[in-house]
């Protein structure tokens, strides 16, 4: 079985027996996608350790593509396997992290996997602790109440992907001959995140990227998150949130 989800940011609580009883019939050869923004990887706190080691204790397997918001620092620490066909990281036995441009094989299905995204709430701009005046800015910008980051702290540059990032990309799926079961992704191809947002979202290089992909790749289905909303656009892009789909 799989089941696919929405960002999560830390809180799993959508994982309890009671909120997702379906578990109850899992195993580690059952799988639980989380769609960027997994938020469990962000600062190694003892209560970050605790809910990973919690989730690791779960009948089923959790799987995620990176989102925006990560600690890359922590992420791209963690040392490269190979697991089903892609590379991975294991953050726990049964916590995987799904890296970007890879083609896995979960069920004798095929999913491409490209996580990344730009931030939206970064409007006041990004700080920096080397900044001799950052307490001052950081001071100001609170008290505005202002959308603000701290680089290396809660943003890094490698929300989104690189060169290549893109180009080892196009070249898995060109292996593929551009035929796979479903993507996997934290943000939508632009056209779809027009329909989302009516203007709200601007549109980036990794959405232009993504809209190239809806016109020559192959696929069943599209799972996104990053929009904070749970709903089907022209029947082949699912956005979710909290909401558990089952495959």
């Amino acid at each position: 079985m799989i089941y696919i989800t929405g960002d999560t940011h830390g809180e799993f609580s959508r994982f309890t027996t009671s909120n997702f009883p379906e578990q109850k019939s899992m195993t580690k050869n059952d799988f639980v996608i989380v769609c960027g923004d997994f938020g469990g990887v962000w600062d190694n706190s003892p209560e970050e350790k605790h809910w990973l080691d919690w989730l690791n204790c779960k009948p089923f397997t959790t799987l995620f593509v990176d989102g925006n918001h990560e600690n890359f620092d922590l992420l791209g620490a963690m040392p490269e396997a190979e697991w089903n066909g892609g590379k991975v990281h294991f953050v726990r036995d049964s916590v995987i992290h799904l890296m970007r441009a890879q083609i896995f094989i979960l069920d004798n299905k095929t999913f491409f996997t490209m996580g990344g995204a730009s931030s939206h709430d970064i409007s006041a701009g990004i700080l920096e602790l080397s900044d001799p005046d950052f307490k001052r800015k950081r001071k100001q910008l609170d008290k505005q109440h202002a959308m603000y980051r701290i680089n290396h702290v809660s943003w890094w540059q490698e929300e989104m992907p690189s060169v290549d990032e893109y180009e080892a990309a196009l070249d898995k799926l060109d292996a593929v001959d551009g035929e796979v079961d479903y993507i996997l992704s934290h943000c939508g191809p632009s056209r779809i995140v027009d329909i989302i947002g009516q203007g709200l979202y601007q549109h980036d290089e990794l959405t232009e990227f993504f809209d190239k992909l809806t016109e020559w790749v192959d696929f069943n289905h599209w799972f996104f998150g990053h929009y904070h909303d749970n709903r089907t656009i022209l029947q082949k892009y699912t956005l979710l949130y909290e909401q558990i789909i089952k495959l």
